[in-house]
Order: C-alpha cells, then structure tokens, then sequence
C-alpha cells in the first residue's frame, strides 16, 4: 500500500542506493527544473550590474536598490505562497506559476534602455521566484523520509547551482563570442528557462488530506522557540548579506575583467555544488546548528578578505571558499526549517524563514551601495562580516541541544 501511494506522490525512489539515494522522482525533477533555470538566471544574473553601470550608467546605489527591492519583493510573497500551499493542500500549481513568471521576464531585459525598466523587469522575475520558493521546497519536503531531509536539500541545491555554474560559464563564453553585447545574451537565456517550466510537467502530486490540526495561520505562535530564535539569528545574518552583485563589482573594482570576474564567480558556484550534497548528508548525523554556524563564520571570514584585499590574485580563493559557506548553509538551513515546522504548516514555516531573511536583502542591499559609495568598496564587506559573527554567536550560544529531524 505504502509503495502504491508513494508512486502516486511521486515519492518512489530512483534509486535505493548511491549517489541518489533517498532521492524521490519529485525531487529528482524538480532538481531538474532548478537546474535549467538556473542556468538561465546565472546567464544574465553576473552581467546585470555591468549591464547597468557601464551600458545605462546606473550608479552603484541603484545597483543595490534595484536587488535590494528584486529579492524583498520575492521574499514577501514567499510567506504567503507558502500558507496558501497549505491551504490548498497542493504545492505544484504555485511551482509552475512561479516559473513561468520568471521565464518571460529573463529575456525581456534586452529591450531595457533604462535603469527603471531593468527594475520592474528583475521584480517580475523575483516575483516568480517568491511564488514558487516556499511551495517548491515544501513539496520537496513532504517528497523524502525525515532522516534524510538534509541529503534531499543538499542534492537539490547541487543541481541548482551546477546549473548556475553552467549558466556563469555560458555566460563567459557568449561574452568571448559575442563580445559585451548583453542584450543578445539576455535574449539567449529564454532557452534554458523554457526548458525548465516544461519540465515540471512530470511533476506528480496528489491532494494532501485534511489535517487534524487546526488550519495554518499566518502566525509565529504556531512555530516552537527553537523555531524563532533560528529565525532571529539567520534575520541578523540577512542584514550584512547583501547581493552576490557586490562580490563581482568588487573583483573588478580590484582589477579583474568582466570575463575574469564571471569566471570567479563560476568558480564559487562550483565549489557550492560539488558540497551541497555532502554537507546536507553530514546535517543528517551530526545536526544542521553546527553547520549553519560554521558556515556563518566562514562567510564572514570571507567579507573580511574582500574587504582587506589589495590584489587580484586574492579574489580566486575567496569567491572559492564563499561556495563552501553556501554549501553549509544554503540547503541545510531549509531543511531545519523543514524539521521544525509541523507537517501542516510546512510550506508557511519555509515561507516564514525565506520571508524574514529575503526581507533584509533589500535592506543590505541598499546599505552595501550606500557605504560603498559613502566610505569607499571595503565598506560593505565589514559590515557584512560583524552581522555574521553576531548571528552565528546568537545560533551557537542560544541552541544548546538541537532536537533530532521530525518525524512527521
């Protein structure tokens, strides 16, 4: 019977042992779908703060605006997606909704002759992402046992920036090919995107039961303390993590092409791919707190050395060991999120987390371009580096005990 339904789920495994196992058909696709939309994203994502300041002449403020209110606009939305995932006891109508919003937005950056247009056109594309966000990794939730959870995220973090990778090196190589023409590189992206709304058709889902529980509010009374100060701790972190387009203005500003800065930034999403997985499986035996706070200090580690750098020659390892803390955390953080949030808020409790700390990038965002060009390019980096000692003091200090994965 229990093999009968996870087959109607979506829920059977691909494989039973391996490098996918644990792994579910829904998982599996859905990694799927991330990888070939972040393939698209990562096309244009490294060249839209060139594309701003040296084809539109944007300042670098509006470059910290303009991500700033992309990634709270997702954020925003993500709490509510979520609630309404539980609500309608279906994840996969949101999910493809939300993918197809960003898919038509990626391209239409081409006809963009304006900063505000680049603006409207990265918050339809957040906007996809923040209906989808929480939906998606709920269904990837309710898709895999309990005591795997970590390996499932880490596996669908990997292929999601295995794609990114790609997308970073497609990138590099259209802008050897076609030189600094942005525009057709935007228009190019719309391939890959295409590829994975459609992809999501194989997506199976089945209408979740009424839950014995009362019906999920959107509330934090419904979430346990551990819950909350898990919450407070990756917001304080959110506050000094501003957008990645800070790591690659800095890597020009130090003296690196446009082609040399994408590249590190190809190197830093696979360094992030390649431990995802490893480290959401060590999260399942050893707990997720640890890694979380040692990812939090090595992120600030690495906003020290680029706010102390003098040379090129220190970018290459730094965007190198910035994927590792993504790796740490990325992932493993949505699946202690998952282990805390009971089954039938699951998509609110992931929501609520995306929502509380996706809230803050506008704001350290904004921050970053406003000490960048107050104080000058290291600003942003120290900054960036206090708030993540503070949050990782606050999770490691606060959490004396994790609890083990819910079972539910």
């Amino acid at each position: 019977m229990r093999d009968r339904r996870q087959k109607e789920t979506g829920n059977a495994p691909v494989r039973t042992a391996g490098l996918f196992a644990g792994i579910s058909r829904n998982v599996f696709i859905l990694g799927v779908t991330s990888f070939f939309t972040d393939v698209s994203s990562e096309i244009i994502y490294p060249l839209v703060p060139l594309f701003l300041t040296s084809v539109l002449g944007a300042p670098f403020l509006v470059v910290g605006l303009i991500e700033g209110i992309a990634e709270s606009a997702a954020s925003i939305l993500k709490v509510f997606s979520g609630w309404l995932s539980d609500r309608m006891r279906r994840r996969r109508p949101l999910t493809i909704i939300g993918y197809g919003i960003s898919a038509l937005s990626k391209p239409l950056l081409a006809t963009a002759t304006v900063w505000p247009v680049v603006l409207l056109l990265r918050f339809g594309d957040r906007l996809g992402k923040g209906m989808r966000a929480a939906p998606r990794d709920a269904l990837i939730a309710d898709s895999c046992e309990p005591e795997c959870r970590g390996r499932v995220f880490g596996f669908h973090r990997a292929a999601d920036t295995a794609g990114a990778a790609l997308g970073a090196l497609l990138a590099l190589a259209a802008l050897g090919l076609l030189g600094e023409k942005y525009r057709t590189i935007f228009l190019l992206s719309a391939i890959p995107a295409a590829l994975g709304v459609a992809s999501l058709l194989l997506v199976r889902e089945r209408v979740r039961p009424h839950p014995r529980q009362a019906p999920p509010r959107l509330s934090l009374s419904q979430f346990d303390h551990k819950f909350k100060i898990f919450l407070l701790a990756s917001a304080v972190f959110a506050l000094g993590n501003s957008s990645d387009a800070f790591l690659i203005l800095r890597a020009k500003n130090l003296g690196l092409s446009a082609f040399a800065a994408v590249f590190a930034y190809v190197i830093y999403n696979l360094v992030y791919s390649f431990f995802s997985m490893p480290a959401g499986s060590l999260s399942d035996r050893i707990g997720r707190r640890r890694l979380i706070g040692a990812g939090f200090v090595i992120f600030a580690l690495v906003y020290l050395g680029f706010a102390l750098a003098s040379s090129t020659a220190m970018v290459w390892p730094l965007f190198a060991v910035y994927g590792l803390y993504m790796a740490l955390t990325e992932g493993v953080g949505k699946a202690f999120a998952a282990d805390m949030a009971p089954a039938h808020a699951r998509g609110t409790g992931l929501g609520t987390y995306q929502t509380a700390t996706g809230l803050l990038t506008f704001f350290s965002s904004l921050i970053a371009g406003l000490l960048w060009d107050a104080v000058g390019p290291f600003a942003p980096f120290l900054f960036g580096a206090a708030a993540a000692l503070a949050a990782a003091a606050i999770l490691l200090a606060a959490f004396r005990k994790t609890a083990p994965p819910a079972t539910s």
